[in-house]
């Protein structure tokens, strides 16, 4: 009996599944897994749609984007690389955070310039509008006007004594 005989078959066999999961293994690296492409899908938002982020989006455009980001992602381009290439090509709106340094200063210093200047203006007005006003020496006082109110005291005082 010939041993080469009966072993062909099962080295075609075990060749065939050998590179069938070779194949599988090889094509597997070149595809970007979705997590991957949320990753970077999560820090832009929607073209179309106002303030929904590009990963929970499901229009057209967003799914384009998307196999965009994974295109780029599988030619090797990292995920800062990918937001600046949408960035260049769409503006700023398509990240929520400015890329510009100006821009990014500027959101972070004008909501406390804005909180300064309202607290500012609420001293001002409760200090210039308080009920504590001081008398200042050039406020004139009507001599007349106090003398009529102790004549009037003085008045109601006899009219309640003869009551009594």
């Amino acid at each position: 009996m010939n041993v080469t005989c009966c072993n062909r078959p099962l080295f075609w066999l075990c060749a065939t599944v050998f590179f069938f999961v070779a194949s599988i293994a090889t094509a597997q690296e070149g595809v970007i897994s979705d997590n991957a492409v949320n990753a970077v899908a999560e820090k832009m938002y929607c073209p179309v749609c106002e303030n929904i982020p590009l990963d929970e989006c499901q229009t057209r455009a967003c799914i384009e984007w998307k196999e965009e980001i994974r295109l780029q992602l599988a030619a090797g381009k990292d995920e800062a690389a990918v937001i600046g290439s949408f960035v260049q090509r769409f503006g700023d709106q398509v990240v929520g955070i400015p890329q510009d340094p100006v821009l990014r200063g500027l959101t972070v210093v004008t909501p406390i310039l804005v909180l300064c200047l309202a607290i500012a203006l609420g001293a001002y007005t409760f200090s210039r509008f308080g009920g504590h006003r001081r008398l200042r020496v050039s406020d004139e006082v009507d001599l007349s006007a106090t003398i009529a109110d102790d004549v009037y005291r003085q008045r109601l005082e006899e009219d309640l004594a003869a009551r009594r």
